[in-house]
């Protein structure tokens, strides 16, 4: 671990004093979900209309920022996301927030090699103790910022668990300033009742899933209802290995169901890169030795990913075409929140020894009260594909669970009809035939 040097011993101060540090211009780097700093950026947003072209580095706002607020017109403050939350969303919306395309996976190395330098990374973290502070469970790509930046501030929180695993911490040297912060309690993700169509579809999903698989859940209804059904598998020998630990896993290895015993890398132990979700999920985190909080370069490359046998990769789409493409990130030329690590984990399930790759979705949605498919013969333009038509496994929607590997274009566009909504499988077949996705005579089986 590559280590920063501080320019002399850091200093407590004020986050009015802090604040005084930025000047126009600057790159700072505000971190990600829990970790960004409030106290200093009320302090920042003070004095915001002072300063121009200052761009700021962020990940799923978890809480509004006040330097945003204080600039209502966005004339002085710009907001680059690497993952989008509703808040980012909002501020995307306004012309406010713009997404660097990535792979999340490999966001350590676009901080090491690719992006500008970071003139000040303003981060919390939990009080010095032992000359270290614990960074909690948001370990991503946080050490590589410290490395690249010219100046390190620490806001400190006490309400943030204590996490073990490496890149968890900043040593006291590395660091320049430290912000007493407010230690409010750290915001919580809701997580909604699983719908039925969700059931159904974890239902199919469960059926596919073996003894000793090593589990990855993306973010959302229906993979929160896997974990749900998980409990009542009788499934043996859960592994996880996963970007973004969640209240789901929590509550399994709460129930004793996931034992690790079978993984290959960190046996015994759960791996993740960040956590989100509800103070149960955080409490159960905090100096849990179970638990391995690891850089999201760990956590979501495709080579390490497969070194775990029956490495179940579980997420959810917004869009999938009759040729496989899905379309997880984006309505049209709006953007809504990243390509995560969903297309590294498909890439490195189904390069695992006896792994498999799941996307699911509901087969509708309601538009302005009119009812459309989610499987749709072209993208609705403007819509970003996150996982390749090439890298598609299994498609799972309430209606049914079909695997695309090694099909041909016309068996998937057959596959992907059959699991549509009824309503719409008589106008996506005729397309299908019309522009010869579906050959006159071709026959299936």
């Amino acid at each position: 671990m590559k280590m920063r040097q501080a320019a002399g011993p850091a200093k407590t101060i004020s986050a009015a004093e802090a604040a005084r540090l930025v000047q126009s211009g600057m790159w700072l780097d505000y971190a990600g979900v829990f970790n960004q700093p409030d106290v200093f950026d009320q302090a920042l947003g003070a004095r915001i209309t002072e300063l121009s072209n200052l761009k700021i580095r962020n990940t799923l706002s978890m809480r509004p920022r006040a330097v945003m607020e204080n600039d209502p017109e966005g004339s002085h403050v710009h907001m680059f996301s690497l993952h989008m939350g509703a808040y980012d969303r909002q501020l995307h919306d306004k012309g406010r927030c713009s997404y660097i395309p990535l792979n999340l996976g490999e966001a350590p190395d676009l901080y090491r090699r690719f992006l500008d330098p970071v003139d000040i990374m303003i981060v919390k973290a939990r009080p010095l103790v032992d000359g270290f502070f614990n960074l909690g469970p948001t370990n991503v790509w946080l050490r590589a910022v410290v490395e690249r930046a010219r100046m390190v501030i620490i806001e400190t929180c006490t309400s943030l668990p204590h996490v073990y695993g490496e890149g968890t911490a900043i040593h006291i040297s590395e660091v320049d300033y430290i912000i007493e912060g407010d230690n409010a309690p750290l915001p919580e993700l809701p997580n909604p009742a699983p719908t039925a169509v969700d059931r159904t579809v974890a239902r199919l999903i469960i059926g596919e899933i073996e003894d000793g698989a090593c589990l990855q859940i993306g973010i959302g209804g229906m993979p929160n209802a896997v974990c749900g059904l998980l409990a009542q598998a009788g499934i043996r020998d859960i592994g996880v290995h996963t970007e973004m630990m969640t209240d789901g896993i929590a509550d399994l290895y709460r129930a004793g169901l996931i034992t690790g015993a079978r993984k290959t890398l960190d046996p015994g132990k759960i791996a993740y890169s960040f956590a989100a979700g509800s103070k149960s999920l955080y409490d159960t985190l905090d100096r849990n030795p179970d638990m391995l909080c690891c850089p999201v370069d760990y956590t979501n490359a495709p080579h390490l990913i497969m070194q775990n046998p029956r490495t179940t990769a579980i997420n959810s789409t917004t869009q999938i075409d009759l040729t496989g493409q899905a379309a997880s990130e984006s309505d049209g030329n709006r953007h809504l929140t990243g390509t995560g690590g969903q297309a590294q984990f498909v890439r490195g399930a189904y390069a695992s020894a006896g792994g498999k790759s799941f996307i699911c979705l509901p087969s509708t949605y309601d538009r302005k009260g009119e009812r459309r498919s989610r499987i749709v013969f072209n993208l609705t333009g403007g819509n970003i594909v996150t996982t390749t038509r090439a890298d598609m496994m299994y498609v799972v929607t309430e209606y049914g669970i079909v695997n695309l590997k090694g099909k041909s274009v016309p068996e998937r566009a057959r596959a992907l009809i059959d699991i549509a909504h009824p309503d719409f499988r008589e106008p996506l077949e005729r397309q299908a035939h019309e522009n010869r996705l579906i050959p006159r005579h071709f026959t299936f089986g």
